[in-house]
């Protein structure tokens, strides 16, 4: 940390074994730090807890008309429950399924029902002014894709151009379908494609690609993010041939009615998993949101924050002064807790049945995606990462050489974090874990 110019009041650390007892190395521990994603542990533990491992989302579609002769002579009502990974994929199989099911002419909408989640209208780029980065799309009841589009760049160098593939299709909007190719190194291929993406009926491209490149893929959130799901569901249903006389808008379901089918979501583990390895923050957002959803019936961000509060104190006893949660995500400013409250939190998980779900979650020390830098512990270590400007933090499990389990939350909160030697520092608290004559091979 001297190496690293931050000083002790900049550092927060908890390491004790997995079981409950005293810790063996405490400092600054009952006192707030922002965790950056590490918090999405919090969200992790508490929605396995409460949820259950095989807890899913069920996205309904009811015929609100009559269907003859695959005609639909009224609307067809999509709900969603908040389903985080209702990627283009599932979204095709759901709209086919409808198909199959005698429905290739809607005269009348496609109405969209997202009620079951009640949150604040928000602007996507006011956390970092990034709008079209697909961490910072908001929640939604009925999330197609994670409001992403996934633009690819294909070089045919006899034709001196790229082309241009996206998925999903919106409807509407319109994408070049080339870009010129030109000679040199890669470099920032992005900002040399000169993008213009503020338009929600157009997307530009005013550069180049270099040829060096190859194939390249780019997530980015669309510039309207309140129409996404209705251009992609509306593009989608005309790709598949069916034919809409009217509009994809939002609604509400009719209590009484019986849905056509249902599509389920893949299980609360798998989500997690998701969520954790890549740090996905709509996902940890969706997943927030939905323990108010499932409980109370609608997902509202202060009902959610009072479920979490509420579970730590009873299981974790962590106070109503060391947890203030936002969005269960960590993309966020306001977001603090304890190490204390969080190591006491990871010692409670290790005695829950679906501990092994929450540990498949996290990448693996000095391999796996954000852990990778945590290399004393390469392979020994089940760790979640976090990073924001002025932080920098991990927690998880570590593995000692005779079998033992340690528990380790280590966050630094200041100007300096974001440098090697502060991610060193973090790596270090991971060395000392291990570094002990009781516990070497």
């Amino acid at each position: 940390m001297s190496k690293a110019r931050i000083g002790p009041e900049g550092v927060y650390l908890w390491v004790s074994a997995e079981g409950a007892g005293q810790p063996r190395l405490a400092h600054q521990a009952d006192r707030l730090a922002n965790p950056a994603s590490v918090i999405k542990l919090v969200t992790s533990a508490v929605a396995l807890d409460l949820l259950g491992p095989i807890h899913t989302w069920t996205t309904s579609v009811y015929a609100d008309g009559t269907v003859s002769h695959g005609v639909l002579r009224g609307s067809l009502v999509i709900q969603g429950r908040g389903d985080p990974r209702l990627v283009t994929e599932r979204l095709w199989l759901m709209l086919r399924r409808v198909q199959q099911l005698g429905i290739r002419d809607i005269r009348g909408d496609i109405v969209l029902d997202r009620s079951a989640f009640e949150l604040p209208e928000t602007d996507p780029g006011a956390f970092d002014g990034e709008p079209f980065q697909p961490y910072n799309a908001q929640p939604d009841a009925l999330l197609i894709n994670g409001k992403a589009m996934f633009l690819s760049f294909h070089p045919e160098p006899a034709l001196g151009i790229a082309r241009i593939g996206v998925e999903p299709a919106l409807a509407g909007v319109k994408v070049p379908t080339s870009v010129p190719l030109r000679r040199g190194d890669c470099g920032d291929w992005r900002d040399r494609l000169q993008p213009d993406f503020s338009q929600p009926d157009r997307l530009r491209f005013s550069g180049h690609l270099p040829l060096a490149c190859g194939d390249k893929t780019w997530a980015v959130a669309y510039a309207d993010p309140a129409s996404f799901s209705a251009r992609a569901i509306a593009a989608m249903w005309r790709e598949l041939g069916g034919r809409l006389t009217g509009q994809v808008r939002d609604g509400r379901a009719r209590p009484d009615q019986t849905p056509l089918l249902e599509l389920v979501s893949p299980t609360l583990p798998e989500v997690v998993r998701d969520m954790n390895k890549h740090s996905n923050n709509v996902i940890a957002q969706q997943v927030f949101a939905s323990l108010s959803q499932v409980q109370h019936g609608v997902g509202r961000y202060e009902t959610s924050r009072e479920i979490v509060q509420a579970h730590l104190q009873q299981h974790a006893a962590c106070g109503a002064d060391e947890l203030l949660v936002d969005r269960g995500s960590g993309l966020s400013r306001h977001e603090r807790i304890t190490a204390a409250c969080l190591g006491r939190m990871l010692q409670w998980a290790w005695t829950r049945p679906w501990m092994p779900e929450l540990l498949a979650s996290l990448p693996v020390a000095g391999i796996e995606t954000t852990a990778k830098r945590a290399v004393s512990a390469r392979g020994r270590a089940h760790l979640k990462t976090g990073s924001l400007n002025q932080v920098a933090a991990l927690a998880g499990v570590v593995d000692g050489y005779d079998g033992q389990r340690f528990i380790v939350v280590a966050i630094i909160n200041h100007p300096l974090a974001g440098s090697d030697d502060a991610r060193a520092a973090l790596d270090a608290v991971l060395r000392w874990t291990l570094d002990d004559k009781d516990h070497r091979p």
